[in-house]
């Protein structure tokens, strides 16, 4: 076994396919497939298997691919520290993003960031607030930025920016020209809610109880895993929602939604930087993090 060989491996885990790893790898398919025997042969155990046009590991594999993707993080860090100490910043760096960080707020830097450091290769991943601290946990990504905190004490979190949250209706909605509503009078209107890994509604949940109001008492009609999914529920009027203003401004702007507050109910939030307590910081990490608190942090 070598760090070579673990990278196909992943590689072909990740593509579902022995021809696509190939193509992203440039190797040829068969040394691709002998690289994985020889894998095997070394474990003497199967680690993949082939379901027709798709291959997915074996409980073995995936034992092996987690180990693998943690030992291949060390070896970019190891180089990353290296070329830091010779004065050259290059290197690969994994960032995790909750739905509005990742689809709204990061792509912003990322411009900035690669004309700034132009040897780093930088990959951003998308999931819920609980599935991106999972992510930084097990050094599948090195820092995170997600729109609750956590409670545990292996992560730390740093503010990077405010985040305004409101009551979003469709055009043509009898609230569509006020800007509040009572309590009393959401709880009474269909209602999109998120998934619970997600931050979004952890804030609102958060936000409600605070108030003394009950989140289980809105009219919950559907739940969505994602604010895009939302939002197309919303203009299609399946229900209304609470969402981060950043996600909506296109369609606020052209009056396909409008944003109202809820009376009583203060849903304002942050978006934190996110990374492992105990894990060691490659040099790029370090400077992503100082990068993004002085191009998007706010007093």
């Amino acid at each position: 076994m070598d760090l070579w060989q673990l990278q196909i491996f992943v590689t072909v885990v990740e593509e579902k396919s022995f021809s696509k790893a190939s193509h992203t790898i440039n190797l040829s398919q068969p040394t691709v497939s002998t690289h994985i025997k020889e894998l095997e042969q070394h474990f003497q155990c199967r680690l993949l298997d082939r379901l027709g046009k798709r291959t997915e590991p074996t409980q073995a594999g995936w034992i092996l691919f987690e180990y693998a993707k943690k030992m291949l993080a060390v070896k970019d860090r190891t180089e990353s520290a290296m070329l830091d100490f010779i004065g050259c910043t290059k290197g690969r760096l994994a960032i995790g993003g909750s739905t509005i960080p990742a689809g709204y707020i990061l792509p912003r830097l990322m411009g900035p960031f690669g004309r700034a450091y132009p040897n780093v290769s930088v990959s951003l991943s998308a999931g819920d607030t609980r599935q991106v601290i999972e992510d930084v946990t097990y050094g599948r990504v090195e820092v995170g930025v997600v729109g609750a905190q956590t409670t545990d004490a292996a992560i730390v979190q740093k503010i990077l920016l405010p985040d305004e949250m409101k009551l979003i209706v469709p055009f043509g909605h009898k609230w569509a020209q006020l800007s509040a509503v009572d309590w009393h009078d959401l709880i009474n209107e269909p209602f999109i809610a998120r998934e619970s890994g997600s931050g979004t509604w952890q804030s609102i949940c958060s936000s409600m109880a605070d108030a003394g109001y009950d989140p289980t008492k809105l009219t919950t009609c559907i739940t969505m895993g994602s604010s895009v999914s939302v939002i197309q529920g919303i203009l299609n009027h399946v229900g209304v929602s609470i969402l981060s203003t950043t996600a909506v401004a296109d369609d606020l702007a052209k009056g396909r939604l409008f944003a109202l507050a809820v009376n009583g109910l203060d849903l304002d939030r942050f978006f934190y930087l996110t990374w492992a307590k105990k894990r060691t910081q490659s040099p790029i990490c370090k400077k992503f993090i100082a990068f993004a608190q002085q191009h998007l942090s706010k007093p």
